[in-house]
C-alpha cells in the first residue's frame, strides 16, 4: 500500500531522526574510555548534525526555530536507540555495548527507511528517505569496522594478509 507523506513531513521526520541519532552518538562518545571509539562516535555525531542541516535547509516550516538552537536541545521524541542507550547507561555502558546498540539500531533504521521509501509515491519525498537510508548504511559500515577493531577482530584492510586462496 502506498504511503503518503508530503515533502515537509518527510523532511521534519528526517531532521528529528538525525537529531536523535546525533544525541545517542554524543552520549556514546562521552562514555567511551577507548580514545578511538570516542572519536568515531564524535565523528558520527558531527555527521548526523550535518545530515540534519541538509534536511533543515529544505524544510520550510518555522516550528523548529533556529537550527543551532534546535540541534542543541534534547530530542523531541524517544527513539528506540535513545531508549536502549538510557537502559544501557543505567547498566554501566561501555563503548562495546554502545557499538552493539548502534549496529543494531542503524541496521533496523536502514531497513525501516528502505521499506518506507518503497511505499512512497512522491519522488521528492522518496529521495529524502533514500538519502537517509544510504547515510544510515554508511554509518553502519563505519561502526562495524570500529567494532571489529575494538574487539581485536581482523580489520577489512588486513583481510588479504589472513585469507589465502
Amino acid at each position: 500500500m502506498p504511503q503518503e507523506f508530503n515533502i515537509q513531513e518527510a523532511l521534519r521526520l528526517a531532521i528529528e531522526t538525525e537529531k536523535a541519532v546525533m544525541f545517542f552518538y554524543m552520549q556514546a562518545a562521552d562514555v567511551s574510555k577507548d580514545d578511538q571509539a570516542s572519536r568515531v562516535f564524535a565523528t558520527l555525531a558531527r555527521e548526523e548534525r550535518e545530515h540534519a542541516g541538509h534536511f533543515f535547509k529544505l524544510y520550510s516550516g518555522s516550528d523548529l526555530g533556529d537550527f543551532d538552537e534546535y540541534m542543541s536541545s534534547k530530542p523531541d521524541y524517544e527513539s528506540v536507540m535513545l531508549h536502549h542507550l538510557k537502559k544501557a547507561l543505567s547498566a554501566d555502558l561501555n563503548e562495546r555495548k554502545a557499538m552493539e546498540i548502534a549496529l543494531k539500531e542503524e541496521e533496523d533504521l536502514a531497513r525501516n527507511l528502505a521499506l518506507t521509501s518503497e511505499k512512497i509515491v512522491d519522488p521528492g519525498v522518496r529521495a529524502v528517505f533514500d538519502r537517509m537510508t544510504k547515510e544510515t548504511e554508511n554509518h553502519y559500515a563505519v561502526i562495524e569496522s570500529e567494532y571489529a577493531r575494538l574487539m581485536g577482530m581482523v580489520h577489512e584492510t588486513d583481510i588479504d594478509t589472513y585469507v589465502r586462496e
